[in-house]
């Protein structure tokens, strides 16, 4: 088996109570390194065990090691702090407040190995299917604070700052290879930000131009990834953020699609469309032959179970840009951060909403 698949998932799921309160305990200083080691291990064997049950052709071990999604890049680096920026998280009743993002305070330096460790873990218990390990893009380090993404007495420029970021990428990616990885996910939520009208009127005000951002970022990417071995697949997930059923953003992919389809050195594009937010299908025309796309069609922000119909006449709208056997579906997110309405999606949610996905992938690519 090898990438790219009609079936996908993001990465995350949600963390078992057991895992949770292992946490609680060792911020605690109830329980040692090693015995909340060995608790993630367990939990990453059952949430293994879960997908293979599921017959998902990629396996990841939920993110059950990180604090969130981005966090596993932040906390495995040092020189990073907190800064609030501009953009927040929003819901039906207006804005839910501003989220912190990462700024370099201080030289940026690889502490210890971002993923590749987890990722040998996961491999060593993944049974069948593809290990696929995700990790937060780089533009993701910038693109929420902008020239304040960094401190100037330490990095005299953007580009100084870039050329630190993309070593980090860079050794670890020769980490992950070295490990036998063949499938990496780049989980993105600055350019989908830079999508929206209110967002990049922001970054005008800031001194920036959103176009001018899209490209440099394309090449940021590139960088990032121009020494992974050619039989790593690597894919980049594109969100419009998810906390407990809100997001930080909307507007359809055209402002960026041209630059993201053509410029950016991804196989895959897993493109969130659960809701209109996410604009229609029309700026998959600029996907270029050779490039995957996996319809991020079902919601990780509520329990309720998408229509098999529904699904497959989306499908077939996007198959007017982009030929079916390049198509995929999957959910528009992780599901560590699913729920809305006051209501967190479950386990049982999880498997009915994975095994939706696997029925339609059956029975639109056969």
């Amino acid at each position: 088996m090898k990438p790219p698949f009609h079936a996908e998932h993001i990465g995350s799921f949600v963390r078992p109570p057991r895992l949770v309160e292992a946490a609680r305990a060792r911020k605690a200083n109830q329980i040692s390194d090693a015995e909340f080691t060995a608790a993630q291990d367990a939990a990453i064997r059952d949430i293994v065990a879960f997908q293979e049950s599921i017959g998902l052709p990629s396996v990841t071990d939920g993110e059950f090691r990180r604090r969130s999604w981005s966090a596993g890049f932040i906390d495995a680096v040092d020189g990073f702090g907190l800064r609030d920026g501009t953009l927040g998280f929003r819901n039906e009743s207006g804005v839910m407040g501003i989220a912190s993002s990462p700024y370099a305070k201080a030289p940026l330096k690889r502490k210890r190995r971002i993923v590749a460790d987890d990722f040998r873990f996961l491999k060593s218990v993944v049974k069948r299917g593809v290990p696929k390990v995700t990790i937060a893009a780089p533009d993701v380090m910038h693109w929420f604070l902008g020239p304040k993404a960094y401190d100037s007495s330490v990095y005299k420029d953007r580009e100084a700052f870039f050329a630190d970021l993309a070593g980090l990428y860079k050794a670890e990616i020769a980490e992950l290879a070295k490990e036998g990885c063949t499938y990496l996910q780049l989980d993105d939520t600055a350019l989908p930000c830079n999508c929206d009208p209110s967002a990049r009127n922001d970054v005008v005000a800031r001194g920036e131009n959103p176009d001018e951002l899209t490209a440099r970022y394309a090449k940021l990417f590139n960088d990032c990834i121009a020494g992974k071995p050619a039989n790593m697949t690597v894919a980049v997930h594109l969100c419009r953020g998810n906390l407990k059923g809100a997001w930080m953003a909307e507007g359809g992919y055209e402002p960026v699609a041209d630059v993201l389809f053509n410029r950016m050195n991804a196989d895959i594009y897993c493109l969130e469309y659960d809701t209109p937010r996410a604009g229609d299908f029309s700026p998959l025309r600029h996907v270029p032959d050779g490039k995957t796309v996996i319809l991020g069609l079902v919601s990780t922000k509520t329990p309720q179970l998408e229509s098999k119909d529904l699904l497959k006449r989306r499908i077939d709208e996007a198959a007017k840009h982009v030929p079916l056997e390049r198509l995929g579906i999957s959910p528009q997110c992780g599901f560590s951060s699913g729920g809305g309405s006051g209501q967190t999606v479950t386990q049982d949610d999880t498997r009915r909403k994975l095994e939706l996905i696997m029925d339609v992938a059956r029975e639109v690519w056969r």
